[in-house]
């Protein structure tokens, strides 16, 4: 006789399906045992992130653990290069961000770049890479994309979101365009809460779709949800959520026939209502195929939890079956055509220097009049780089800016670090605004940069100065002190461009800073 506490030939039915549509993280550089079993069970997909990289050879033995499971299991990085890395989150990116690749505007070198970085995610085991970011960045104080957009314009955005996702599919590694129906007239880090977009429907039309459409027509053949509103389409749910955005615009008007992957189910824009498991339950139900989990919430616990949930839909008609098993199928399509193609696309591990040749061409220069002897810099400088609180799509440990490759070519540089944490201590931040004198502050910079640099040149390396208040305030009073400063903008460039010589990176890459330090240094 069976036992009434074992699971029903329709529940392991439903497990399954909800295993196949969900896309989880784990913890560690190996294979978990709960990760096997699930892979026996049905999951079709894992990502892969941060904390799972020791080095690109780790990489390869922990993907190559997991094929051995099933050899066309997918295995997702949000791999963007630029601000946003994984593969190279503890060195630093060896290439420079869409912005940096915008501002050159050749589409041949972004094609170049991508198909880099997918020769790279190839050889590492990877086999779709939750990038490029196809956001039409119009708000320039936009806190979450800035430099992960190509730019501001949707034409320059739509041509490099196509270049980029040629480039990268040619090296056998599956694109996916993100984050419709496009995140780049917000105001809203979506991490933290939801944010909206107040343009009508004939707008995002015009500006946040193109780019979408341009990968499309490129080949992608996946695309990334945003967790936004955008009441033009859908006045109550967001876009992740909404079958108005994802069946009837996306897949209806847009004719767009591959897979649908959610963005971070856990972040506050769609938790902070629904829950994690609400979530992920109206995203299946609103459309997706897929289900992102496992930056913030990893383990085998939330994946059971999400598994249930889903499980727990169906049974109750929350959650049509139908439902479920398209997105299901369209996993499993995917999972078939994205193994077929990364075996069939040769190895290539040629070393490539096409990311310093990026950001060299992508740095712009503005020097003030009767300023031009200042670079090359004459001996070693001091360096203060004002540093911002990352989103947790930038990882905040990874290596960024100018004064670690000045130091390499001027023997002798000094630098100091400043954050948001360090005007709190001198007690500037709460009243920042309204106190023009800002003696703190004042006495701060005396003690950290303008003492040290009495006798040396000044560079102020800053990092989209323009959204944060207290960097901007930082900045102006170093140069009312130091007029003859350089300065060094790392994020997206907005109004004025201060300093005797100002330069711009358009990204806060590892390259992007050599590329700034070599031409300070004047070795270019």
């Amino acid at each position: 006789m069976q036992s009434s506490s074992r699971p029903s030939s329709r529940h392991q039915q439903l497990t399954r399906l909800a295993g196949t549509v969900l896309q989880p993280g784990f913890v560690g550089t190996t294979v978990p045992d709960w990760v096997r079993r699930a892979i026996a069970d049905g999951l079709t997909s894992v990502v892969l992130f941060g904390r799972n990289i020791v080095d690109p050879e780790q990489v390869a033995r922990l993907t190559a653990q997991l094929r051995a499971e099933n050899r066309d299991l997918i295995i997702a990085i949000d791999e963007e290069a630029g601000d946003v890395t994984r593969l190279e989150a503890w060195t630093g990116a060896s290439r420079p961000g869409n912005l940096a690749l915008g501002a050159v505007d050749d589409t041949d070198l972004t094609e170049s770049v991508a198909r880099d970085i997918g020769r790279e995610l190839h050889a590492a085991g990877i086999s779709l890479n939750y990038a490029p970011s196809a956001d039409v960045n119009s708000n320039p104080l936009n806190p979450v994309i800035g430099a992960r957009s190509f730019g501001a314009r949707t034409d320059v955005v739509s041509r490099h979101t196509a270049a980029w996702v040629r480039g990268l599919q040619s090296a056998g590694v599956a694109a996916c365009a993100k984050h419709f129906p496009g995140h780049g007239d917000t105001a809203v880090d979506s991490h933290h809460g939801l944010p909206q977009v107040s343009a009508s429907a004939e707008e995002i039309a015009a500006t946040a779709l193109p780019p979408f459409v341009a990968a499309m027509e490129a080949g992608v053949r996946v695309v990334m949800t945003a967790h936004l509103l955008a009441p033009a389409y859908d006045p109550e749910l967001p876009a992740t959520l909404s079958p108005r955005i994802l069946v009837d615009l996306l897949r209806g008007e847009l004719g767009f026939d591959g897979l649908v992957v959610t963005d971070g189910i856990e972040m506050s824009a769609v938790t902070a209502r629904y829950g994690i498991d609400g979530a992920t339950v109206r995203a299946v139900t609103g459309g997706a195929d897929a289900v992102c989990v496992g930056g913030e919430h990893a383990g085998e616990a939330t994946f059971h939890q999400l598994t249930e949930a889903l499980v727990g839909a169906v049974l109750d008609g929350t959650l049509p079956e139908a439902r479920i098993c398209e997105a299901a199928a369209r996993v499993a399509e995917f999972a078939a055509w994205s193994g077929s193609r990364t075996r069939a696309v040769a190895a290539d591990d040629a070393a490539s220097d096409i990311g310093l040749v990026a950001a060299r061409r992508a740095l712009r220069v503005r020097t003030e009049q009767g300023r031009e002897s200042v670079l090359p810099l004459v001996g070693a400088p001091h360096v203060v780089e004002l540093s911002p609180t990352m989103n947790l799509a930038v990882d905040g440990q990874t290596p960024w800016g100018v004064a670690a490759p000045l130091s390499d070519l001027l023997p002798g540089t000094t630098s100091v670090r400043l954050t948001e944490a360090d005007l709190a201590e001198s007690g500037e931040l709460a009243d920042l605004a309204d106190r023009p004198d800002r003696s703190g502050l004042a006495d701060l910079l005396e003690r950290k940069v303008l003492d040290p640099a009495a006798e040396r040149s000044l560079v102020v390396v800053v990092r989209d100065a323009a959204r944060h208040d207290w960097m901007s305030a930082a900045m102006n009073r170093l140069l009312g002190s130091r007029p003859d400063a350089v300065v060094v903008e790392m994020g997206v460039p907005n109004g004025a461009a201060p300093g005797a010589v100002h330069l711009v990176t358009h990204g806060a890459t590892r390259v992007s800073g050599l590329a700034a330090a070599e031409f300070l240094a004047g070795r270019r």
